[in-house]
Order: C-alpha cells, then structure tokens, then sequence
C-alpha cells in the first residue's frame, strides 16, 4: 500500500488546457471517488496518475516517491477498467494469473495467488470457465481478480460498473467496497455516477472543467455544499435551486421568491436585506403537512417509487421535487404544500455561486 500525492498537477493538448493545477494527498488505504460530468477530467487525471497519459506540469507521487518519468509498470498500479478486456481463449484462472506469468512468477505463487483472489471474490468455483461463459458481473470480478493478485500499492478504477444493469451495479458497488475493508488497498475511483461515489469512497473530489470544486466526506458534501455546482450535483434527486432576494420576515432573514413566497433561512447565513441570491431546497427536506412557511403550487407530476413518493409541484414559476416517504395521495392539477425547516435552506451568491 502507498499514500498518492498530485503537486499542481496540469494537462495541455497544445494550447488547450484540460487539467488546471490540481492538487490531492490520499492517504495510504483511503478510498476517493473522483466524481463529475463527462468531459471534466477525471479519467484524464486517473490516466496520468497511471502513467497513461504525460503530465504537462506539476508532479505525482507514490509512496513518497515521485513517478512522472516511471512506465505504469514501475509505479505499482493495477487499473481496473469500464471494459473487462479478458482474454477469450484464457479461463478465469489464466486470466488472473496472466500479469504474474508474464513477470516471471513460479507457478506455485501464481495458483496460491489466484485461489486467494478467487476466494475473496466468490470465484473459486468459475476458475475453469472462459469468459463466454460468465455473466457480466462474473467477468467484472475477474478484472478485479487480475488486479488483486498482483498486491499493487494502488487500485485504479477507471468506471468499472457502466457497462453493467442497474441490479448488477448495485451488487458490484458491495463487492467493490467490502472488497477494499479486505485488503486496504489504497484505492481511487473514477465515477460520473454520484451515488457510486458516495456510497463507495472515504472521501469525495468533485471534479468540473478540471479544477477540484469541492472534497470531503459523502456526508460533508451534501450538508455544506460549497457552491451551486457542487450543491446541484451531489444528492439524488438533484436540489431544488431557486432565485429569491433577502428581506427580513418578521425581524428574520428570509428568501422572497418571484411568486412572493418568503422562504425562511438560518439567522447563521451571511447575507444582507435586498442581496440577490438563490436558495437549495433538498426534495427530501420539503415536509408535507409540517409547520413552518408554506410552499405551495400545483402538482405537474406525482412518480411512486414503492418506499417514496416523488411529487413535482410549481413554485414561483419553477418545477419544484419532494420526496415524501411512503405512498402520497397527491394527484395531477391539485395543490400541494409543503415546508422546509430554515437550517435546511442553502443559500449561494447569485452571481459567483458560492456558499453564504
């Protein structure tokens, strides 16, 4: 295992930047999530840390030691990718063993390591299958099997689970993750699938035209956003965002919206009467039937999802979402109200984005 380290890291093709001076340490056996749209970076990134792609400036470390002039197979890597890229004709344990046959390792080593991987992975008893004969799940582990067998210092993954069915990414997001409590291998993981991020990492970096907006704990990110780029793309389903000017409600701040709503927020927010600004609103903290102001308008769309209901109403001229927990009789056309607690109201600077 071995701790990474990006010193400023940037990337160019010719005159066109990609990566702007990013700069990350990830402990040794710390899980990250490189999260973010497509286009923003992060494979990129994931790639240079390989040794895949050239860095045009700054510096990577491993261990300590920095790699930029290393090949991927002298910085102690194993990259596991959205494609399986086994090999047809191999079995499953061929496939495993493939990397430590092609070092030179003793066929001893190779069968004790492959069967210890195997075990780990619930594997053992497809050793003899070639991939045709493997589900997509099954071929998913024996990528990580080849990986794991060669006790790399760090797991690159790279979108392992996108060619996968929704059940079946469910299922490999656990295996992933209880694989990573077994072995402690420090490990980074690249997603644009925020909910894999946050279920799978100890620690979340949101990526965005490739320049780090925000890290930090799942549970940091989505409670204190630091701007609306960050505040929008962590939760699911995404924060309600909303334009409102300050106003004092009754000797309390409070967000006037277009429709003359006034949506409280927490007396601890840096704001001033008459500021512009935009609020977030998470669908699951709007509480039908709850005290507090009232935020009403007409129902545009009710989806039932067995456990939550969720409900799109009207709000100033805008498609607002609730969660609510459980089935809700809501219907198209009629009106739905709800209230969300002050604390709960996340406020950004209008023009720069940024948290108040």
């Amino acid at each position: 295992m071995a701790s990474v380290t990006l010193s400023n890291i940037k990337k160019s093709y010719g005159s066109l930047g990609v990566i702007h001076g990013v700069s990350l340490s990830i402990e040794d056996g710390e899980f990250i999530a490189l999260v973010g749209p497509s286009g923003c970076g992060k494979s990129t990134l994931l790639r240079m840390i390989a040794g895949l792609e050239e860095i045009t400036d700054g510096d990577v470390s491993i261990g300590g030691k920095v790699v930029n002039e290393l090949t991927p197979r002298e910085r102690n890597i194993a990259m596991v990718f959205q494609s399986y890229a086994l090999y047809p004709h191999m079995t499953v344990a061929e496939n495993m063993g493939f990397n430590l046959r092609l070092s030179g390792e003793p066929k001893p080593v190779i069968a004790q390591r492959v069967a210890e991987a195997a075990r780990m992975l619930d594997l053992t008893d497809l050793l003899d299958r070639k991939p045709a004969q493997l589900s997509g799940g099954q071929r998913q582990r024996v990528a990580m099997g080849r990986a794991i067998v060669r006790n790399p210092a760090v797991f690159l993954f790279d979108e392992p689970l996108s060619n996968l069915d929704a059940k079946l990414r469910v299922q490999m997001r656990s295996e992933i993750k209880t694989l990573h409590q077994k072995v402690k291998t420090t490990s980074i993981y690249v997603t644009h699938d925020q909910i894999e991020a946050m279920t799978l990492a100890d620690r979340v970096v949101v990526l965005n035209q490739g320049r780090v907006e925000q890290q930090g704990t799942p549970i940091e990110l989505y409670r204190k956003p630091a701007n609306l780029f960050v505040a929008a793309f962590i939760g699911s389903p995404a924060m309600n965002i909303l334009d409102g000017t300050v106003e004092a409600d009754g000797g309390e701040p409070a967000a006037r919206l277009g429709d003359g709503t006034a949506v409280r927020i927490s007396t601890d927010r840096k704001v001033k009467p008459g500021q512009r600004i935009k609020i977030g609103l998470r669908p699951e903290h709007l509480n039908p039937g709850a005290g507090g102001a009232a935020l009403a308008g007409q129902t545009l769309l009710v989806e039932p999802t067995g456990a939550q209901t969720h409900v799109v109403f009207d709000l100033a001229g805008q498609a607002v979402t609730a969660v609510v927990d459980g089935e809700y009789p809501a219907r198209y056309g009629a009106r739905f109200q709800a209230s969300i607690a002050a604390e709960q109201v996340h406020v950004f600077d209008r023009e720069s984005g940024i948290a108040l």
